[in-house]
């Protein structure tokens, strides 16, 4: 199977395919996409949820004034009335602070940050390419505004709904790219949690690409993500145009594997990254004071090719791995030898190409497979390395999908809920909560369209794309989903969560 991964939703709001671009500093309208064993989990919504349509949430706009327009009844302005003077721009690079001036942030045009519910939302992805010459490549970033709530044709007009979200407004989808050389196999971008904002100006931003040329690269983006907030923003190009750093340890094998991790809200500077090749070798890189650090000792327990890696969410030191070899494996980076503590041998029956190990309840882990099988393991019930126990049972498994899974993502808070996308074409959302009552299986027929049995837990399958590679729940916007295809991005928003 080929992978290539090309997108990766960044913390402020990566296989295949290249995202469409459009002259840089010009904006475009992204394309709109058109009996399994379980075990036992608690259902927090209680079959409680939210229409089915399409829909973006994000805090709600503001006005020039910081006015909630949403909250608002605004009052006849009298003539006389006296307008409040617009707050000065300060551009950096062209304004400069006078003796005791400071500046102030104006918070009317911050609507970014956690739990965003109101429209229009904004949402931030890092995204690479692959062209047919190595050379024509580029990593960019997009930057995605004026996302509204689907206006649907049987609305009524008379409707007393006169809420600004409701508007079908067309997004904007803005970009800033760096060149760069080889495919981009792979992208991740360096983690913060739910709640941060990005590290202050004078800090970088960091992005990792797994280049078909065999090198990793380290990329400091920060400067783009300013050239699209801020007007008037020069880009450094000596920062941006070359890596922060490029890390050769895999020789010239490629790969696919990739994940950040950092030592928490305390001190999310300190970074490490993990990358697995197709040589089934894993290499770690940390960050120290002078900068980065690639270590050159490998984690050598697989026998070929290193198709996903994940961090722990809870344990700083614990990561978890996938191969083509069939298997699962878990190591600790203290473990002497450099060799896995437990695993899965066979996990699937064939590649294992994709894993997610759970935010809230972090002893499960979610494996998609090239068969196109989906299973959940509890990690419980892995045996340590060096045992004869045999492998565990999944505590779910599926198999809807008709092709490779391609990508596989855990929902950031809710522990049941998954997303999921395959070679078919299709993006699946499941909750394993979900149990199908013994009226409703009566009632159903007995034989359901083309013959095949709709699991209870898949809860909407999303068509459209073509080719889809990576699909990601954005850590900011509940419920939000972002998915990358051959024919560009979608953006929808689908149940209550």
């Amino acid at each position: 199977m080929s992978k290539r991964s090309v997108t990766e939703i960044t913390a402020t709001s990566g296989n295949q395919g290249e995202p469409r671009k459009t002259p840089r500093g010009e904006s475009k309208q992204p394309e709109n996409a058109t009996n399994d064993e379980m075990g036992e989990f608690e259902d927090a919504w209680e079959d409680e949820l939210e229409s089915d349509e399409e829909v973006v949430d994000s805090e709600a706009r503001k006005d020039e004034d910081g006015m909630d327009i949403d909250d608002e009844v605004m009052p006849p302005i009298e003539e006389s009335e006296e307008q409040p003077p617009a707050p000065d721009v300060f551009i950096p690079g062209v304004h400069k602070l006078g003796q005791d001036e400071i500046l102030e942030p104006d918070d009317s045009v911050d609507n970014l940050g956690e739990q965003r519910q109101r429209f229009p939302a904004t949402a931030y992805i890092v995204a690479g390419t692959q062209a047919d010459t190595a050379k024509n490549n580029e990593i960019s970033v997009y930057k995605m505004s004026s996302l509204h709530k689907t206006q649907r044709e049987n609305d009524s007009d008379d409707e007393e709904d006169d809420d600004d979200d409701a508007l079908d407004e067309d997004p904007l989808l803005e970009y800033r790219s760096v060149p760069h050389l080889g495919g981009v196999n792979r992208i991740r971008a360096q983690p913060l949690p739910a709640s941060s904002p990005l590290p202050p100006v004078s800090q970088p931003y960091y992005v990792a690409s797994w280049s078909e040329t065999g090198k990793v690269h380290i990329w400091d983006v920060r400067p783009l993500i300013e050239a699209l907030d801020v007007p008037g923003y020069a880009v450094d190009k000596a920062r941006t145009h070359t890596p922060a750093f490029t890390i050769n340890s895999h020789g010239r094998a490629e790969g696919f594997a990739m994940d950040w991790a950092s030592s928490g809200e305390a001190n999310p500077s300190a970074l490490r990254l993990l990358t697995g090749d197709i040589h089934s070798k894993i290499y770690l890189t940390t960050t120290t004071p002078s900068g980065f650090n690639a270590l050159s000792q490998p984690f050598t327990s697989h026998t070929s090719s290193v198709e996903d890696i994940q961090w722990s969410p809870v344990e700083p030191t614990v990561f978890a791995s996938c191969s083509a070899d069939q298997s699962v494996q878990v190591w600790d980076v203290r473990a002497k030898g450099r060799q896995s503590v437990a695993g899965i041998d066979r996990a699937h029956e064939s590649d294992v190409n994709v894993i997610s190990w759970n935010r809230s309840s972090t002893y499960l882990l979610l494996s998609g497979g090239d068969e196109g099988g989906i299973k959940v393991w509890d990690l419980r019930n892995i045996k340590k390395r060096g045992t004869t126990a045999p492998d565990p049972t999944p505590v779910a498994a599926f198999h809807w999908h008709k092709a490779s899974i391609t990508s596989i993502e855990w929902h950031p808070t809710e522990d049941s809920i998954f997303a999921a996308s395959g070679a078919d074409d299709q993006v699946t959302l499941w909750d394993l909560a979900v149990e199908q009552d013994d009226e409703e299986t009566g009632a159903m027929d007995a034989t359901p369209e083309n013959g095949r049995d709709v699991p209870p837990q898949l809860l909407f399958v999303h068509q459209g794309q073509k080719d889809v590679k990576e699909v990601h729940w954005h850590p900011q916007i509940p419920g939000m989903v972002i998915s990358t295809a051959l024919d560009g991005f979608n953006v929808f928003k689908t149940i209550s969560v």
